[in-house]
Order: structure tokens, then sequence, then C-alpha cells
């Protein structure tokens, strides 16, 4: 299974969601950086994505979004396929 990694809060529900999410699809680590506790973080997702708002997801190195986008790729099918890739 590819790498995940996942920019989040300990605070977010969106992010809670998302990790829920992609645990029922059988992904067993995923690399949280906290934007809250690590310096510099929201900047670094910033720059990466163009967005502010956290969870921020990268399946490997594709940047999928945020839990409304990880969601519609899970409804249309093709999130097993990224995540088996």
């Amino acid at each position: 299974m590819v790498n995940v990694t996942m920019y989040s809060s300990k605070s977010c529900g969106y992010c809670q969601s998302a990790e829920h999410l992609l645990k029922r699809k059988g992904v067993a680590l995923i690399d949280k950086i906290l934007v809250d506790q690590m310096p510099g973080a929201r900047e670094t997702m910033m720059q990466k994505t163009g967005r502010r708002t956290v969870p921020q997801i990268f399946i490997g190195d594709l940047h999928v979004g945020g839990f409304d986008d990880l969601a519609a790729l899970d409804k249309a099918g093709k999130l097993d396929e990224l995540l088996n890739n």
C-alpha cells in the first residue's frame, strides 16, 4: 500500500473523519503532520497545496485535497486504486 501523509490538527473533526475513512480502507499508518503543534508546518502545507485548511491529504506524491475530496474519490470508486498503486 502506498504511503499516506495528512496535514492535520488535533481538534479537527474533518481530520478525524479522513483518518477513519483511510483506516477503513486498510491504511495502517498515516504520516500525520500536526500544523497546530509543529512550527512552520502550516506554511509548508500552504506552499505545497495552495490551501490553508486541514486536512490536506497526500497519497504517495499526489495531493488529493481535504476530507470532502477524499470522500468523493471513495464514492467514485477511485480511492482503492490510488491506495493500492
